[in-house]
Parts: structure tokens; sequence; C-alpha cells
């Protein structure tokens, strides 16, 4: 089997983080491109709270968000991938699990490399690790992270 995409999807929490040296080792087996994926949750589509938003500052917020994320992006790629063959930098807006979904089909992935949680999961499995690997047409490899049990 030859493997020449690997997305790693990100939420930038040192959950994510730990799924790295999976990410880092199957790339350097295969010699694979890395996918690094962020998502901007697209909070214009969210009910309102204390309020409307207007658009011009639903933009704003949006334009401050991918601004925010092209940064950490650059931090984690730098930091993390500098023994790569290839890795790519992508940020979506939208639901994560269907943004992922969307990203395996459009870029023609071979394989995802994710933790089961993010920084705020206090179950086995989070919510979009499980709809990605329940819907994946690709393997997913999940890195189980387990919540700290005095917390």
């Amino acid at each position: 089997m030859k493997i020449k995409k690997i997305l790693w999807p990100t939420d930038f929490s040192s959950n994510a983080e730990k799924a790295l040296p999976y990410v880092q080792s199957l790339t350097k087996q295969y010699n694979a491109q890395v996918h690094v994926l962020y998502v901007i949750q697209d909070i214009a589509h969210h009910k309102s709270w204390y309020g409307d938003f207007g658009e011009k500052h639903i933009d704003e917020l949006m334009k401050h968000a991918e601004k925010l994320a092209k940064k950490r992006l650059d931090q984690i790629c730098d930091k993390y991938m500098g023994g790569s063959s290839l890795y790519v930098k992508n940020i979506a807006v939208g639901d994560p699990a269907q943004e992922i979904l969307k990203f395996i089909k459009d870029k023609e992935v071979e394989m995802v490399v994710m933790a089961t949680h993010g920084e705020k999961g206090h179950f086995q499995f989070g919510s979009v690790c499980e709809k990605v690997m329940k819907n994946s047409p690709v393997p997913v490899t999940a890195i189980p992270i387990f919540p700290d049990i005095a917390a």
C-alpha cells in the first residue's frame, strides 16, 4: 500500500499535538505529504446570543479567526514539520467533522491521523473523531487521549 497524502486535523489543543509523533513517523515511512487542517467554526450560522451581530461584525470576527489560525499553523509547522518532506497548511470554515470529510474527498487523502478528542473532551471519543471514523472513505488512525482522572 502506498500512502501519498496524510491528513492531520488539529484544533490547536495539546491533545491534538499528541498525534504528531504518529504523523511524523508515517510521513517518513511513506515519504508522504502531510496536510495540516484547522477548521474555523462558522459563527454566522449560530443562533444569536445577547443580541444579533451585524454582517460586518461577523466578517471582522471571521477574518480575525483566520489570521490567528494562519499564525498558529505557521508556529506548529515550523516547530514540528521540519523533518517532513512536504507539508501543506489548510484552513476551512464550517463544521469540523463535515469539513474534514470534505477535505478527504477533495484532496484525495489516503489516511487520517487524529487525536480521539480535543482539549475539552471528557469521553473516550470526541464527537468530531467519532463522526470522521464512522464516515471516512479512508483509514483513520485515532490516537487515544484519556482525560486526566483528577480533573
